[in-house]
């Protein structure tokens, strides 16, 4: 006789199973489409040019000739794939160079590469942290981090998006959770660099300030700011001056790096610790060669003289297309001040719609006047936040840039005739 439910039966009439088949009926899925060329300024996607405002290849080195002949290199001479963990028969003195080299840009001690970035947040936080720690983390962090605080069974407390106040309430719960006299816990703030979504940047002075003063370590993720900010692109914290404040260091190969893998970085004993007990680096596949190659050739890139010139052309353009849509009507994130006076907007550059559908609709009239953009809904975003995220490469021409506002302003004008006005700047 049967006695438990079928273990399937989740997948059929969850939450978003009528909007799944009315937007697939509709063909207003802004998922899944398909690619036909490189990661370029400007792309062919199912069958027309269109331009590319969802990439995250930051810097527009998947198509230098450096990175593409370091790939080439790494699969000549190591075949595609190492069939095997790093832990076996899958480590290569290219695995060994890239992680010396990307301690010396982090500024840290040493560094340990992962085959993907999501790995890299689990592997850590899922091994670091363990049942008695409390982790403290920002809600607007990406997805892998609260995947790698949950795998660790510490105790998790989220503060309301780069709230100080809130992430100090959260500090003073936290030493409570671990103050017993029985408890052997310790307390971790982890926080987005640059947040993937909403593209502002966390206040980390403040936020190193609050940690050293509740004893708390402090982890950033560095992927979406690692590649972009700062005078040697080391991220966010390199450009608040804060990397002696902050223990551990993320990032990723798949932004500003034109490859795949992630990696993190800081002491050698925590770095030793997370190689040889890290089950999310332990029992994987390492990464294929090409991938390794690519990513070390565009981190020498970035370490050369022609790395800080390629910083300043994709925050140029991200400040440019920002300015763009703001004088347009829309809704963007504002230029975020930062401590010598001046301003930053991160290549991440998002239109808030508020509504899913409006959203959905929205990039599809852009798709159709080919631009391509990313939709964010709930819950990559808080409900009736929904916006289109938009991001600019360093090798995007301002004629490009022209030619994707216009279309902007056609969409916008004949969108609202017909659904009614959107959020406004």
């Amino acid at each position: 006789m049967q006695t438990a439910s079928d273990v399937f039966s989740k997948v059929r009439g969850h939450e978003r199973a009528e909007q799944l088949r009315a937007a697939r009926e509709a063909d207003l899925l802004p998922y899944f489409r398909t690619l036909e060329s490189a990661a370029a300024p400007v792309v062919e996607m199912e069958g027309a040019e269109r331009i590319m405002l969802g990439s995250n290849n930051y810097l527009g080195l998947t198509a230098d000739p450096r990175v593409m002949q370091g790939a080439r290199d790494a699969l000549e001479q190591f075949g595609t794939g190492l069939t095997g963990s790093r832990l076996l028969n899958g480590t290569l003195d290219l695995h060994l160079q890239l992680e010396r080299e990307l301690a010396e840009w982090m500024g840290t001690e040493d560094a340990l590469v992962f085959t993907t970035g999501h790995q890299a947040n689990v592997g850590t936080l899922g091994t670091i942290l363990s049942p008695g720690d409390t982790v403290v983390a920002d809600s607007g962090d990406h997805a892998s981090i609260l995947d790698g605080c949950l795998l660790s069974r510490a105790k998790l407390r989220p503060f309301r998006h780069n709230r100080l106040d809130k992430l100090e309430q959260m500090l003073e719960r936290a030493a409570r959770d671990v103050g017993g006299a029985d408890s052997g816990g310790g307390v971790l703030v982890v926080v987005d660099g640059v947040f993937s979504m909403e593209g502002d940047v966390a206040p980390l002075p403040q936020i190193a300030d609050l940690c050293e003063a509740h004893g708390a370590r402090l982890m950033v993720d560095e992927a979406h700011a690692a590649g972009v900010l700062g005078a040697r692109g080391a991220g966010s914290c390199e450009l608040f001056g804060v990397e002696d404040r902050v223990d551990l260091r993320m990032g990723t190969f798949s932004k500003s790096l034109a490859s795949c893998g992630g990696f993190i970085a800081g002491s050698h004993e925590v770095v030793d610790f997370l190689r040889v007990t890290s089950r999310a680096f332990l029992f994987t596949a390492a990464a294929v060669p090409a991938a390794v190659g690519a990513a070390l050739a565009a981190l020498r890139v970035v370490r050369s003289d022609d790395g800080p010139p390629l910083f300043a052309r994709v925050l140029e353009n991200a400040a440019y297309l920002n300015r763009g849509l703001h004088e347009l009507g829309f809704q963007v994130v504002e230029p975020q001040p930062l401590p010598d006076g001046s301003t930053v907007v991160t290549p991440i550059v998002p239109v808030v719609v508020g509504d899913d559908w409006k959203a959905v609709l929205l990039w599809r009239a852009l798709y159709d006047a080919g631009v391509f953009v990313n939709v964010a809904l709930h819950p990559a975003v808080p409900p009736a936040g929904a916006l289109l995220r938009t991001s600019v490469m360093a090798t995007h021409e301002r004629a490009t840039l022209d030619a994707a506002l216009e279309r902007f302003a056609s969409v916008k004008a004949a969108f609202e005739s017909s659904h009614g006005p959107l959020p406004s700047a």
